[in-house]
């Protein structure tokens, strides 16, 4: 029997949980699921441009760990783009990140 996954973080809810390609009905297409935890490493990797080691960290996962599920997120969203399929993303085993984000301070003037 497989040992079960530890819930990894995860900062947000995506916005948008679907993608399929455009003018293509939804009932004539072959549909991948894109899991939770795969969503946020594609994110932490490519958007936020973490290293893996700092990426792994926000998830409370290891970096190798955090590789192979970049790896299957990357491969997914590959096949999908390739080959016409849509994506939806949903599941998972995670645990939705409830620390407050630091604020970012956009005034240049230390005493605004």
């Amino acid at each position: 029997m497989a040992r079960p996954h530890c819930p990894r973080r995860i900062a947000d809810l995506p916005g948008v949980v679907f993608f399929k390609p455009a003018g293509i009905p939804l009932r004539d297409l072959e549909e991948r699921i894109l899991p939770l935890d795969q969503f946020e490493a594609l994110r932490l990797a490519d958007v936020e441009g973490l290293p893996q080691i700092d990426a792994a960290r926000r998830m409370g996962i290891s970096r190798q760990t955090f590789s192979r599920i970049l790896a299957c997120a990357r491969q997914t969203v590959a096949t999908c783009m390739t080959q016409g399929m849509a994506i939806r993303i949903e599941g998972g085993v995670v645990h939705l990140d409830t620390k407050p984000k630091p604020r970012k301070n956009r005034s240049k003037d230390p005493s605004a």
